[in-house]
């Protein structure tokens, strides 16, 4: 894979290879730090929700780290967890000796950390509204299509209405986030997620529901997010891309900065 870094700060790059390790926590999210890790959980029930990224790993003493980092799991009653080796981690076989050590490709085994420094390329398209969600039947609506589209519905219920007002305000109150939904003929068909940082915003959960797909909504999210990086004066997108929406991002202009392995690990299996 060839990448494109030519010009892009440090602080962007570090961004897009290992976002939850910089980007500001969420309400019920928990950041473990420690010089050659970092262990990210978030509160819900699913491998991605228990990520370990940003490694820097001795050689020698890779299968003691490992171990440690899986009893931090355990202890915080995670039986699976999610490893996301960037371009940028050490040892540099380090993806082959975790499955060595029992670890599998994800479901989504390739992420490709993208940024995006100048407008989307193209203009958005006219038949799609994109509002940033403000109610909670607006949360509901966005919760239940990315459980659709990442086919979640039956590990998380489609969520309730009083668990989304209660999320929505969390995020409210800690100002640093904000869900957009899309709408095509008057319904929500697609969402995605803007987390702010002081140097770009990242892009995530961006996802559409099946009989929607192709008429823009995605791109539309893109726009709606880049303009509120420009109001907020960090005119920089970040994401993680996977095989459906890194080809839409490289039309819009994104550029290729690293390169993620994805490997799940399974603790009832060790």
């Amino acid at each position: 894979m060839a990448l494109d870094r030519e010009g892009i700060p440090d602080e962007v790059l570090r961004l897009a290879e290992d976002a939850n390790s910089y980007q500001p926590l969420g309400p019920g999210e928990e950041r473990i730090v420690e010089p050659n890790y970092i262990l990210f959980l978030a509160p819900h029930p699913i491998p991605q929700a228990t990520v370990v990224q940003r490694l820097r790993l001795n050689p020698a003493s890779v299968a003691g780290t490992v171990a440690r980092i899986r009893d931090l799991i355990r202890e915080r009653g995670r039986p699976a967890a999610t490893w996301e080796v960037g371009s940028s981690a050490t040892p540099a076989d380090l993806a082959d000796r975790l499955l060595q050590m029992g670890m599998v490709p994800d479901q989504e085994p390739l992420a490709v950390g993208m940024v995006l420094t100048g407008p989307p390329a193209g203009e958005p398209p006219e038949d799609v509204e994109v509002r940033v969600v403000r109610t909670a039947e607006e949360h509901l609506a966005a919760i239940r299509i990315a459980e659709t589209a990442f086919g979640l519905e039956e590990l998380t219920g489609g969520g309730d209405l009083e668990l989304a007002s209660r999320e929505l305000a969390e995020t409210a109150a800690a100002g640093h986030a904000q869900q957009f939904l899309a709408h095509v003929d008057g319904e929500p068909v697609a969402t995605g997620r803007a987390t702010f940082t002081p140097h770009g915003v990242v892009l995530n959960g961006g996802s559409t529901l099946p009989g929607a797909r192709g008429r823009g909504a995605y791109r539309a999210l893109v726009h709606a997010r880049w303009e509120e990086a420009v109001r907020r004066g960090t005119p920089a997108l970040v994401t993680q891309a996977g095989r459906m929406s890194r080809p839409i991002l490289a039309r819009l202009g994104f550029r290729e900065v690293c390169e993620i392995r994805i490997l799940l690990d399974e603790l009832a299996r060790d």
